[in-house]
């Protein structure tokens, strides 16, 4: 089978297709004949070797896929060969047979395509665990996202509207605050060119935000803090930035809020039953005609270092995906 390789830390430039041996499902496993496998940005930096994952050389980029199931391992129940299925996979499915943990895969609908389907894991995963399971966010609330014009913060803005909030998009620019408009934000603010503090206040009549949703950290992040509402949630999630911040602990006396952390990948490894149910409910959306995640574009398996070197960039707008 092909797979596309990372056989030095070089960077996506470093990348090459080559023949390799198929893989073999164990105990609690199922293989994956992969259709389509989605690309973010971490696997800029995976191939570098500057990722908090390091796996051993050689490997596959790609951690989110979608597919047809091509074999069980012992022991395994609930999901049948021929299903179709998405799983997260953490590297290794730039390839065209990859193996997954059973309980780490969920049934496509048939309205929904495999493109779109091999994209929804990190982005929204992210999301709906951030708001529904770390933020509690109850409908009628208002939701902050910073950075929302990426693809973090679009997915952020989809659910938190999904889930009956109030979304006031933070980005940089008029033509990104646009993006997020057309995704469902209700607000913006243009962080280049007004005060964040004074401007989520503003639409907020004074009151402060019910929950902050922060991929990108900077100087933006304390900024966000002090226009919190009163018993407030701060969602750290990430830093796009390249600066992590650090917050006067005082602030969140003051507001008496929460900050809290979002370690999606983690949380996939200690509860993957929660993150399947959230799963089921995004791609569920997706089906409805509800949630309508976007694709940059499509790319076969042997141009991976031209839809690597999209994501490097910055140019994306919306998921970068492999087809086989």
């Amino acid at each position: 089978m092909k797979a596309a390789l990372c056989k030095s830390l070089d960077g996506p430039a470093g990348l090459i297709v080559e023949d390799i041996a198929e893989p073999h499902p164990g105990p609690g496993e199922v293989l994956i004949a992969v259709k389509a496998a989605a690309l973010n940005f971490f696997d800029t930096l995976i191939t570098r070797g500057k990722y908090q994952a390091r796996p051993e050389l050689p490997f596959s980029p790609a951690a989110e896929v979608a597919g047809v199931v091509a074999a069980l391992g012992p022991d395994v129940t609930g999901v049948k060969v021929g299903d179709r299925v998405a799983a997260y996979v953490g590297w290794g499915g730039a390839r065209e047979k990859v193996v997954a943990k059973a309980d780490a895969v969920v049934a496509i609908p048939d309205s929904v395509s495999d493109a779109v389907a091999a994209g929804i894991s990190v982005t929204y995963g992210t999301a709906i665990h951030g708001l529904k399971d770390r933020a509690r966010l109850k409908a009628g609330e208002t939701v902050a996202v910073l950075g929302a014009a990426g693809g973090a913060g679009l997915a952020a803005v989809e659910i938190a509207k999904l889930m009956g909030a109030r979304v006031i998009a933070v980005a940089s620019s008029a033509d990104k605050l646009a993006v997020t408009r057309a995704h469902g934000a209700d607000e913006a603010v243009n962080y280049a060119s007004a005060d964040l503090k004074d401007g989520l206040r503003a639409l907020t009549g004074g009151r402060g935000v019910d929950v902050v949703y922060d991929c990108v950290g900077g100087d933006s992040s304390e900024a966000a803090l002090r226009a919190m509402a009163w018993q407030g949630r701060f969602l750290v999630v990430g830093f796009a930035s390249g600066d992590i911040p650090k917050i006067p602990l005082n602030l969140l006396l003051l507001k008496g809020c929460d900050a809290v952390g979002v370690f999606w990948d983690e949380a996939v490894k200690r509860d993957p039953g929660a993150n399947r149910a959230n799963m089921r409910q995004v791609l569920d959306w997706v089906a409805q005609g509800r949630l309508a995640p976007r694709i940059h574009g499509t790319y076969p398996l042997e141009k991976i270092r031209d839809a690597l070197a999209v994501i490097d960039r910055r140019e994306a707008v919306g998921k970068v995906v492999l087809t086989l």
